[in-house]
């Protein structure tokens, strides 16, 4: 499934893997009410480089980059569920409504166990 901006994400993660750096790629893997991004969205997470694509932003997203940068440090992939059910310190009717799953893993130059701490 190819989403908006998928090129631009592939060539970030070659470029991250040719210069030898871990990185974190995060997929939506499914969605169930209203989201503002659909399965097969994706985003990568470079500490030197920072951000390319989007998984919907906000605080949603921030989970995922919070979890994005522990994955790239130990190597272990993630589910992340992220809730845009409900906002509790919002005040803005402007809640999305629904929930994402997304999938975090570590890219980086080799694809070995070498290249994830403690596996």
């Amino acid at each position: 499934m190819s989403s908006p901006g998928d090129q631009e994400v592939y060539e970030a993660v070659l470029a991250t893997v040719r210069a030898g750096r871990p990185a974190a790629l995060a997929t939506i893997v499914s969605t169930r009410g209203s989201t503002p991004r659909k399965a097969g969205s994706r985003m990568l997470v470079d500490p030197k480089t920072g951000l390319v694509g989007t998984v919907g932003g906000g605080c949603g997203e921030a989970e995922v980059i919070e979890a994005a940068h522990e994955v790239i440090v130990d190597g272990v992939p993630r589910l992340v569920k992220v809730d845009l059910t409900e906002d509790l310190l919002g005040w803005s009717p402007a809640v999305c409504g629904g929930i994402m799953d997304i999938f975090v893993e570590r890219v980086s130059a080799g694809g070995g166990d070498e290249d994830h701490p403690g596996a």
